[in-house]
């Protein structure tokens, strides 16, 4: 099969894979090429990401890859995300959002141990706006679920990865310093987005 081809398999593949994303191990075996076809396919497409005329990245997060926006078009994206009923994230939502990218992944109880008070709603919230989600149970009793950020968390905030987000106090003193750190970076994005929503 032609390189053009199979380099369009493997495009269709990584968009279908969505944010679980694929390794090329799976793109291997799905469509029976070795692993070092794979590797020299993936080189190309992502040489060819990279030009300003395409709107899409190849993101590698260990192993897996996946595709995404490129971050120097997120303020367009704030636009898409910034409807009647999800333009404004309230307090409690931002502090949460703050505590799951600093400390994901997390548990809704851990969150509520940071926060002090009950966080149902917030995380509803991030969940519909496809900020965080869910990513596994943690292996305690009642296998709690685990919740971490997604591809939409780094394009709204403007993001490459999560290596981007400021650091923090390493030893804060209280567990709330923590969480209002964070919660100041987050708020700060809050009200430029909100300043530009339509009155």
């Amino acid at each position: 099969m032609e390189i053009s081809k199979l380099k369009a398999i493997v495009e269709g593949l990584l968009f279908a894979s969505g944010n679980e994303g694929i390794t090329i191990k799976q793109l291997s075996k799905i469509m029976e090429v070795t692993e070092a076809t794979i590797e020299h396919l993936m080189e190309e497409l992502k040489y060819g990401y990279e030009s300003t005329d395409r709107g899409i990245m190849l993101m590698q997060a260990h192993e897996v890859f996946h595709l995404t926006t490129k971050p120097e078009h997120s303020e367009y994206y704030k636009r898409l995300l910034e409807t009647p009923q999800t333009s404004r994230m309230s307090q409690a939502a931002l502090e949460t959002l703050a505590i799951i990218a600093y400390q994901q992944p997390i548990t809704r109880t851990e969150i509520e141990d940071i926060r002090g008070v009950k966080s149902d709603r917030p995380v509803q919230t991030l969940l519909s706006r496809l900020l965080i989600e869910e990513v596994g149970r943690k292996d305690t009793v009642g296998k709690p679920m685990l919740f971490a950020t997604t591809k939409e968390f780094l394009t709204y905030f403007g993001l490459t990865s999560l290596e981007d987000l400021p650091p923090l106090p390493e030893n804060p003193e209280t567990e709330g310093e923590l969480e209002s750190e964070a919660d100041l970076f987050f708020e700060r994005f809050s009200e430029n987005i909100n300043e530009n929503e339509p009155k």
